[in-house]
């Protein structure tokens, strides 16, 4: 037994899917690897981690090896959300932490929590993400960026009100970089815990 990101005992399975060795990859697979590993998210490889020591992709990224064709268009769309200046990137983290808090994705939390904390995001915070609330000591945008992204993760829509809010205080632009952002992160949530490539397990 293990503890889910509220601390509950919840059981962890074994891992679904291997973590491949670079050497063991050959065609797209290889090519995914590098798109992965070389490109835009380099940089962030210190703070969000994408291979272990070996070298083998982590998380959503191993999976995406499973369908390389696809997985390239996906992890596309995901380094285009990390490069997106729209939301900037305190409101970026909270939304993929409250993403990875509503979803209890082990991995996507381990994986964003310490950019979070260089974003300047506080404990207390994070913890009421957890605890499903909207952590006080936040801008008005970032209010938002939160509720607007647990509205679409529980209703999959915004109503009227929620998108004249969002529209509002965010800007339609950014409302949009939102949206992708919660689908891509909901997204590699639901492939964590199918694949469960890390062998966290489903989340509790």
């Amino acid at each position: 037994m293990s503890e889910d990101l509220t601390g509950r005992p919840v059981p962890r399975g074994p891992a679904r899917i291997p973590l491949l060795h670079p050497a063991a990859l050959d065609g797209e697979r290889a090519r995914l690897h590098a798109e992965i590993t070389q490109g835009p998210r380099q940089a962030q490889a210190s703070v969000v981690p994408i291979t272990d020591d070996a070298g083998r992709l982590l998380g959503p990224f191993a999976a995406m090896l499973l369908a390389p064709g696809i997985g390239s268009a996906v992890q596309a769309v995901g380094a285009a959300l990390r490069g997106e200046q729209l939301l900037g990137p305190r409101a970026r983290e909270l939304a993929i932490l409250a993403v990875a808090a509503r979803r209890r994705s082990h991995f996507e939390w381990l994986a964003h929590e310490q950019a979070a904390r260089a974003a300047g995001i506080a404990t207390a915070q994070l913890q009421a993400l957890l605890d499903g609330r909207v952590p006080e000591g936040l801008d008005p945008a970032e209010e938002v960026v939160v509720a607007t992204t647990w509205r679409l993760l529980d209703g999959g829509e915004l109503d009227d009100d929620g998108y004249a809010e969002a529209a509002s205080v965010l800007g339609v632009e950014a409302l949009a970089a939102l949206v992708w952002l919660v689908g891509y992160y909901a997204m590699l949530a639901t492939a964590l815990a199918t694949f469960r490539p890390d062998g966290s397990g489903p989340p509790g």
